[in-house]
């Protein structure tokens, strides 16, 4: 079982991103602990801190439920694109590690996706 996202647009042609439930768990981790917290003390994560709490662009995705759920708007996509890309940029800078290379990968094909869901 696992999770991909895509462009709502009926067309199968069009770019796709796609995890494992554990792979996509580790990537959320991963971009929670690059906006400053850590995604398990968050309400619906295992703790009980609050959304509101923090402030990221990257909030539709992280407080997103892996089933279910609205889509993401073209909103949504447009404001997490600048700082997935930052972000991604950061992540390059690091040591090289099997796991981060992968996220690296994860987060450019989801902006891939991400920009084709504003275009």
């Amino acid at each position: 079982m696992g999770l991909t996202l895509f462009p709502g647009d009926g067309d199968t042609s069009s770019p796709d991103v796609g995890w494992s439930c554990i792979g996509f768990n580790a990537f959320r981790e991963r971009l929670a602990q690059a906006e400053g917290f850590n995604l398990p003390e968050m309400w619906g994560f295992g703790g009980d801190r609050p959304w509101s709490d923090i402030s990221t662009a990257l909030e539709p995705l992280l407080d997103h439920p892996d089933v279910g759920g609205d889509n993401l708007s073209t909103a949504d996509c447009a404001a997490m694109l600048p700082r997935l890309k930052a972000i991604t940029g950061e992540w390059q800078e690091e040591p090289d590690e099997p796991l981060l290379q992968q996220h690296i990968q994860d987060a450019q094909q989801l902006a891939v996706v991400l920009r084709f869901c504003v275009d």
